[in-house]
């Protein structure tokens, strides 16, 4: 008889130094929505809540003759990244489908935060066969350190279209679109419509002109959003949400046929921006659990496969937690890995619970309360319960970053100094020791390294940066545990 890994994860757990003094999940989450406010671009709305923000970049997309203002800011730039815009939007959007309903009165700001960035993707792809990506040329956005307000940066427009493919980007816009038109189905039917009618246009596009961006574009978007792990996984990721979203056939055959040619079972234990085959198995395997769909049981041995390889004690290689409790992957600001794989543990331990289920690994079984316990205690050591005794949010508990990589933040708002200040004048602003003046609440940083160290410094960007990606998931995860606070 297998025996149950609670003991195992349990005895790894208290092992890890933690205060749990006890949280505000409501108000973490609130925050975590509230941050999206922070990197918003374009004309902001009346009810904008960080008010030391104001309307930037109103003339995007007008050296290619469309309008390409609004959308987000990925992190602590001015550059708007089509490919981690279009998965934040996803995961807000698959946050909202599994845990809207415990966000109580945030729910009405987490879907704001939705529809921002489907206003945006819907302009992205208004017109058929094209995909505009990005705005902003990142090698001189990175040469300035000046808030969005003053932007004099070449606001570049960077499309894909069919002989210059992005099946990556296409793929992971048309999921997004899908996602929320889920969210918006009940909320705004004609709108929801639209995001379906367009996620399935740009799905097809993607599908039949296949190629990676990163080939097309490699000069603008390498190396910050490069595809190193190829388009097959949106094209896959796509599908499931629009199978998901629309309920047809042919997504489903889709998704049968093309398994093992667009390799769902690759690197099972990666979920983000870039990889999204962790996400696609543990999707798809809703229906499974639900009984409803044998022919994708090869994605639940996927999921399933994932779980192990991730949870404590009996991780895979690639994946390591630290003295302090942290899960941590090589690659980039770490939280995001952190967020994205622990969303994925608390859906999976959800659809498990409806199935009364739990996950085979070996000769132990991880039950769905443990799938849940690992990942609020990721939630917590991003609230303080680590060795620092520091929460990465900014403005949540009493230490949190106060120097983080992010020009709005570090340089003086347009209200406190309404003289414009230039590229190179913002440098004192980045090299300056003192706190950032303006707080973009609600951010999450890339966080501490293997050894739970963390430097509050902007040049330590890998660690100080947040972005929109690292947020996404989180939303979900708070929504959860703001009304399910008990580790059972």
């Amino acid at each position: 008889m297998a025996r149950s890994l609670s003991f195992v994860l349990f005895i790894v757990l208290l092992s890890s130094p933690a205060i749990n003094a006890g949280h505000d999940y409501r108000d973490a989450l609130r925050k975590s929505i509230m941050f999206f406010e922070g990197q918003r671009s374009g004309k902001l709305p009346p009810d904008q809540r960080l008010r030391w923000r104001r309307d930037s970049a109103l003339r995007d997309g007008s050296s290619a003759g469309v309008d390409l203002s609004g959308g987000y800011y990925d992190a602590g730039d001015n550059v708007k990244f089509g490919f981690p815009m279009a998965f934040t939007t996803t995961m807000l959007s698959w946050s909202i489908i599994d845990f809207g309903r415990t966000m109580g009165p945030e729910l009405r700001n987490a879907v704001k935060a939705v529809k921002w960035g489907t206003d945006y993707l819907l302009k992205a792809t208004a017109i058929p066969g094209v995909v505009f990506v990005q705005v902003g040329d990142a090698y001189s956005d990175h040469n300035c350190w000046e808030r969005p307000e003053d932007m004099d940066t070449l606001r570049t427009v960077y499309k894909i279209d069919r002989a210059h493919p992005g099946s990556d980007v296409a793929g992971e816009t048309a999921a997004a679109l899908a996602a929320a038109s889920i969210v918006f189905r009940k909320r705004d039917p004609a709108y929801s419509r639209r995001l379906l009618d367009r996620a399935t246009r740009v799905f097809a596009f993607a599908n039949r002109y296949r190629g990676a961006y990163s080939n097309s574009l490699y000069h603008a978007v390498c190396p910050f959003y490069c595809d190193f792990n190829g388009y097959q996984d949106e094209l896959l990721w796509g599908a499931a949400w629009l199978h998901k979203a629309s309920r047809k056939r042919a997504y489903r055959e889709f998704i049968v046929k093309n398994e093992v040619v667009l390799r769902a079972g690759d690197t099972i234990n990666e979920f983000g921006w870039d990889n999204k085959h962790a996400g696609i198995n543990v999707l798809i395997s809703k229906e499974v659990l639900m009984g409803k769909a044998e022919y994708f049981e090869s994605f639940k041995q996927n999921a399933d496969g994932f779980i192990c390889s991730i949870l404590p004690g009996v991780s895979h290689p690639q994946v390591q937690y630290s003295r302090g409790g942290l899960l941590v992957k090589t690659g980039g600001s770490n939280m995001q890995h952190v967020t994205s794989l622990s969303f994925l543990l608390l859906a999976y331990s959800n659809y498990l619970s409806h199935a009364k289920k739990v996950v085979p690994c070996g000769e132990l079984n991880a039950s769905p309360s443990l799938l849940r316990q690992v990942a609020k205690r990721q939630v917590d050591y991003i609230l303080g319960d680590n060795p620092l005794g520091m929460s990465y949010m900014v403005g949540y508990g009493q230490r949190f970053p106060r120097r983080i990589h992010h020009r709005g933040s570090s340089v003086p708002s347009v209200s406190a100094h309404p003289a414009r200040i230039g590229c190179k004048e913002g440098s004192r602003y980045f090299l300056s020791p003192n706190p950032n003046p303006n707080l973009l609440v609600g951010a999450v940083v890339g966080g501490p390294n293997v050894t739970d160290a963390f430097p509050d410094s902007r040049p330590y960007f890998v660690q100080s940066e947040p972005t929109t990606y690292i947020n996404a998931p989180l939303v979900g995860l708070l929504g959860y545990f703001s009304t399910h606070s008990s580790w059972r």
